[in-house]
């Protein structure tokens, strides 16, 4: 059994990791910004003022690195930029700092399949090249700080360029399930852009993956092998829930509420493929869209 830290683990994945862990039997620990009550498993942190109170002597196996604002929680902003660069790639140097007496085995670190930028049709894996843009930079710049993190710390690295993660009780698919059950839903501009996406379970089960498999390291795509454009997103998720998607959303208009975040993350094309997981011998339980959808919405 492992000993476990989780940054970010009141996020939709790290809420499901702790869940899992728990079940199978690990020791979970994670790292709060309120204060933590005694033998909870919590250790107080405050990455805005490079405050981290993790003991010298605690040993963890296993470190995962899901802090970071959301990137779709406003728009983008000069000072909102920032603020999304410094809660990634500051609070993952501060977290090297308080591991430094005491190193792990392991550090599992969250990027984004927004690295590779606007792919149009491209079929990406984990040895093509970076792309333009923000979100391909803030990514690009949260990977170099977790190289250096596992460098200084001396241990074994895994970079996770995370798809769109769906789950109903958060995220995109959270976000969007009320208006396609009014019937509200439809694509966004021509919905020609490529998704990549993968289920939370599948999500959790190859980040497991990654921990019990020692000679993975490096980038890996966490999505399925099945990407599809936006209008079949919509399409598969308005007959599911047995609704019209009749209402599509212009690309202008989406320019006109969300700025540059548009452009970049709603409209912006991502065919990635997962080369690393399947080269390692990873299955998923829910390879396509329509068995994704029908076992999370069924769950809800």
């Amino acid at each position: 059994m492992a000993k476990i830290l989780i940054s970010g683990a009141s996020g939709l994945i790290g809420r499901a990791l702790v869940a899992t862990f728990n079940s199978a039997g690990h020791t979970v620990f994670s790292l709060t910004r309120r204060s933590p009550k005694p033998d909870s498993g919590c250790f107080y942190w405050d990455p805005t003022r490079r405050i981290i109170e993790i003991p010298l002597d605690t040993k963890f196996d296993v470190v995962i690195n899901l802090a970071g604002e959301g990137i779709a929680n406003g728009r983008w902003s000069k000072q909102r930029k920032q603020h999304l660069r410094d809660s990634r790639i500051q609070s993952t140097k501060l977290l090297g700092k308080a591991l430094a007496a005491s190193p792990p085995k392991l550090l599992l670190s969250a990027s984004a399949t927004g690295i590779y930028g606007n792919g149009g049709e491209e079929l990406l894996s984990e040895s093509s090249q970076e792309g333009g843009g923000f979100l391909a930079s803030l990514a690009h710049d949260w990977e170099a700080s977790a190289q250096v993190c596992a460098q200084e710390l001396r241990c074994r690295l895994c970079l996770m360029r995370f798809g769109v993660v769906l789950s109903p009780h958060g995220g995109a698919l959270g976000q969007m399930l009320l208006p396609f059950k009014l019937g509200l839903g439809g694509r966004f501009g021509n919905g020609r852009q490529w998704m990549s996406w993968i289920g939370i379970g599948d999500a959790v089960r190859a980040i497991s993956h990654l921990i019990n498999n020692d000679h993975i390291q490096g980038p890996v795509n966490i999505t399925t092998p099945s990407p599809v454009i936006n209008l079949e997103f919509t399409h598969t998720l308005a007959r599911i829930l047995r609704r019209p998607a009749l209402l599509p959303i212009p690309a202008f208009l989406l320019r006109l509420i969300f700025g540059e975040l548009a452009d970049q993350l709603l409209l912006s094309s991502a065919r990635v493929h997962p080369s690393r997981l399947l080269e390692t011998g990873f299955t998923f339980e829910a390879p396509t869209l329509e068995e994704a959808l029908c076992r999370l919405l069924m769950k809800k």
